[in-house]
């Protein structure tokens, strides 16, 4: 019988489920639309019923042991989401707790999307054997897991880590938080949207930009629009890594990290993000960690890396269970 673990990851546009095991083989793998289940109660029978389906496509025998998974503004502690602020529904969601009902009192753990990202990175990708790092995820907002001696920081309520929702700019860009000027409002998919609009307005200079509607640019085609030489485009790559760069060396400061990943599709534009980026975290960093600090991409595979995160989430938490059911048997 193998024992896999359901690895989910739940943003505003879809919902993306896998089966997995402990070294992070996926043996299913489904996604359904976050934004057609209006009801929260109506998308927690979705995803149930995804997971049983993945199930059923399995030829060989299997136990799903644990489901883990990763969304915005959920909370360790209480397997709740809570007013997440690019989901539809709004109030305290006790999803944990629905699920877990569900699959006969199975673990099911609930975290933010980057503290699975974090926990992936640690499991499966390029943070093996670091026990100080942090991950950034560079998607429609901008997440961090932060990772201290092998433990991602929850904070004493389960909501630490917010580093997207650092002001960088009074009474800047508004945000979904319901603030201004906040981290992800420019350095996220929206954000490299909303700074090559930006330059376009202000300047006449050519770009190819210019003959996409602007609704529907998206931080891929600016990106692609970069790599072919586009000057507005290299630009705002230039700009989205000075802020970010800037943040991250504020962030050494406190957290004192080895090395910190970028994930998320903004960081499968690589080298456009990560080199801006590298420069001014080291131009901006206290002198103390100047050179010592890995910045880097993540190296899960970015169409996978949520689902792994979460997948591994669930193996940490089974991990967590077993260790206080043998001490219980020791004393």
């Amino acid at each position: 019988m193998k024992n896999l673990v359901a690895g989910v990851d739940i943003d505003g546009v879809m919902t993306t489920c896998a089966l997995v095991d402990e070294f992070g083989k996926i043996y299913a793998k489904g996604s359904f639309s976050t934004q057609d289940h209006k009801e929260f109660k109506n998308f927690v029978v979705k995803l149930r019923d995804e997971i049983i389906a993945l199930s059923y496509k399995l030829s060989i025998p299997h136990n799903i042991t644990a489901v883990g998974i990763g969304a915005p503004n959920s909370n360790y502690y209480t397997g709740e989401i809570e007013n997440a602020a690019n989901l539809a529904w709004k109030g305290r969601l006790p999803l944990a707790q629905e699920l877990s009902g569900i699959f006969n009192n199975r673990p099911v753990v609930v975290t933010n999307d980057a503290n699975a990202a974090a926990i992936g990175e640690m499991i499966y990708g390029g943070a093996k054997g670091i026990k100080d790092f942090v991950v950034i995820t560079l998607g429609t907002g901008l997440g961090s897991g932060i990772v201290v001696n092998g433990n991602v920081l929850y904070g004493h309520d389960g909501y630490a880590g917010e580093v997207g929702h650092i002001i960088i700019q009074k009474d800047g860009r508004p945000c979904g938080c319901g603030r201004k000027g906040c981290l992800e409002c420019y350095v996220s998919s929206k954000g490299v949207k909303n700074t090559a609009l930006e330059l376009m307005g202000s300047s006449d200079m050519p770009s190819k930009l210019r003959n996409i509607p602007a609704e529907k640019i998206s931080s891929k085609d600016v990106a692609m629009a970069a790599k072919s030489g586009d000057h507005i485009a290299k630009r705002t790559f230039e700009i989205t890594g000075e802020i970010l760069g800037e943040a991250l060396a504020n962030l050494v400061a406190v957290s004192s990290p080895q090395a910190i990943f970028l994930s998320g599709g903004v960081a499968n534009a690589k080298e456009l993000i990560l080199a801006p980026t590298r420069r001014a975290m080291e131009k901006n960093i206290l002198p103390l960690w100047k050179g010592r600090v890995k910045l880097a991409l993540s190296s899960l595979e970015y169409e996978n890396a949520p689902i792994l995160g979460a997948a591994a989430l669930a193996i940490k938490e089974i991990e967590k269970k077993n260790v206080v059911v043998a001490r219980r048997k020791i004393f």
